[in-house]
Parts: C-alpha cells; sequence; structure tokens
C-alpha cells in the first residue's frame, strides 16, 4: 500500500521548508504554501537559482497565518505581525505580472542584510487569483505552477543508484523541496501515471511532470551550489519530451482537505506517462 511518508510546505518561496505531520490541503496546495515571497526591489521574485541563501532561511508561520518569524544561522530572528490589507505592490515571477502585499521595512533590511541585495517580503493578497497551467487548470500562491509537488521515495532511491554508479554522492529528498513523497510505491516514477489522487478527504489531478531546474544543485543546508548533479545524471535517463529533465509530478487540487502522514495514496485513474 502506497502512503505518505513526508509532508512540508513552504511558506516562503524559495526558503528552507517546514515538515508536517498533517495539513489542511486548499485550492492552492497546503495551508501556507509559497504565500510569501522574497523581491527585489523592483518587484522580481527572488530564487535559489540566483540566490542559494534562501535555502538558510527557515519560515514558521503560526497556524492562523497571522504571525512569521524567519531564522537564518548568525543572524537575530524576525518576527512579522502578516500584512494582509496593506496597500498593494506589482510584482513579478516568471515574467507574470501579479500584485503582493509588502510585510515592511524591518523584515526587508534583515533580508537584505543575509542575502547582500536589497529585498522586500510581500504576501499573496485575498484576491490573489492566479491560474496554473497543466492538462488540468488549478491555482496557487506564489509556487512556480501547480498548487503540490509530489515524488515517491523510489524514483529518488533510483536517482540515487545511478548517482552513486557515477561516483557521485546521494542526494537528500530536500534537494526536491516536494510537498508530498509517497513510500510503497516500488517501481520508480510511479506518480507519472498516477492521474488521479485519493490522500485522506482531498483529491488530487495530475497536472504535468516536474521540470527540474538548478535549484536541484543547491546544498539546501549550506546555502550553496554543490556541482552539477543531479540534472547531469538525470539528463542520462529523464528528459522530457517538453524539454529539460523531469523528476516527480505536479498536482492541482480537485477537492481540498486534510491530509496526514500515514494516510493512504490511491489512485483512482492510471495513464500513460508523459516521459518515456
Amino acid at each position: 500500500m502506497a502512503v505518505v511518508a513526508e509532508l512540508s510546505y513552504y511558506p516562503v518561496k524559495g526558503c528552507a521548508g517546514t515538515p508536517a505531520s498533517e495539513a489542511v490541503l486548499t485550492p492552492a496546495g497546503l495551508a501556507h504554501d509559497r504565500s510569501f515571497m522574497v523581491v527585489s526591489e523592483e518587484g522580481v521574485y527572488r530564487t535559489q537559482r540566483r540566490d542559494p541563501k534562501l535555502a538558510l532561511i527557515r519560515p514558521a508561520v503560526d497556524a492562523d497565518g497571522t504571525r512569521l518569524t524567519l531564522r537564518a544561522p548568525g543572524h537575530d530572528d524576525v518576527h512579522v505581525d502578516v500584512d494582509t490589507t496593506g496597500p498593494r505592490r506589482d510584482v513579478d515571477l516568471f515574467g507574470a505580472a501579479y500584485t503582493g502585499i509588502d510585510q515592511g521595512d524591518a523584515v526587508a533590511a534583515w533580508l537584505s542584510d543575509l542575502l547582500g541585495s536589497a529585498s522586500r517580503l510581500v504576501r499573496v493578497p485575498p484576491e490573489h487569483h492566479r491560474v496554473t497551467d497543466g492538462r488540468i487548470p488549478g491555482t496557487s500562491g506564489y509556487a512556480d505552477s501547480s498548487a503540490l509537488h509530489l515524488i515517491s521515495r523510489a524514483t529518488v532511491d533510483l536517482l540515487n543508484e545511478k548517482l552513486g554508479e557515477r561516483g557521485a554522492e546521494r542526494l537528500p529528498m530536500d534537494r526536491f523541496r516536494p510537498n508530498i513523497v509517497v513510500a510503497g510505491w516500488d517501481e520508480p516514477h510511479t506518480e507519472d501515471r498516477a492521474h488521479h489522487l485519493t490522500i485522506g478527504t482531498a483529491e488530487l489531478g495530475y497536472t504535468k511532470p516536474a521540470i527540474r531546474c538548478a535549484v536541484t544543485l543547491v546544498d539546501q543546508d549550506a546555502g550553496r551550489r554543490a556541482g552539477p548533479e543531479p540534472l547531469r545524471t538525470l539528463a542520462s535517463y529523464r528528459r522530457a519530451p517538453q524539454g529539460g529533465v523531469a523528476l516527480g509530478t505536479k498536482y492541482a487540487v480537485l477537492n481540498p482537505g486534510k491530509i496526514s502522514v500515514g494516510d493512504e495514496v490511491a489512485v483512482g485513474t492510471w495513464a500513460a506517462p508523459e516521459v518515456p
């Protein structure tokens, strides 16, 4: 039986994840997932692709979302009373125009000092109505695309076997920053074929493969790039027809609910994989 082995949400886009034993699944993904984003003074999103030190920032958000705390080595904690009503500012996410609510000068100064570049923190406004792409349209906060990223342990185990064959070190799950990790699927890449899932009281619909980027090159504990893997090895066996290399899958939320570690992952619809 396939079950949820790990759950994680990422309150601030690009920063460290927060593990959870259970979570509310909203139409935009796990509650508080990517509801904040670090941007430049011009409003352009910051990402580990260019700012790997984002990985050092460990956010914690209260259950009701009213208070956010950021922690990082060598820096005092900074606390934010979350503003959901302030003026909107224009932000740029992958060239698409959205808005965000600025969270103030104190956290901006903290982020600017840590990252070494002028930065602001914004929150998704209540009226945020983003439509994501893929086979099933959905919504999300400031995530790269769909609401949820799911990957199986078997898929990462196969990658690590191939890395070992090349003399490279195994990589931890956090390199791939999933929301849901599934155990119990013996065959790697089973998630590619699982197009309708029921987990707990929630239902998920497959949208597309997760195309991997340079964030997978960042050591999440050190906050720095750590070499060419896993992209070099993935290029040898996981090239996607639409370009790039794929590992894991993205899902839209068909029916919100509550999910927990240990919940069965029941597949209602199987389909041919997009990645050979």
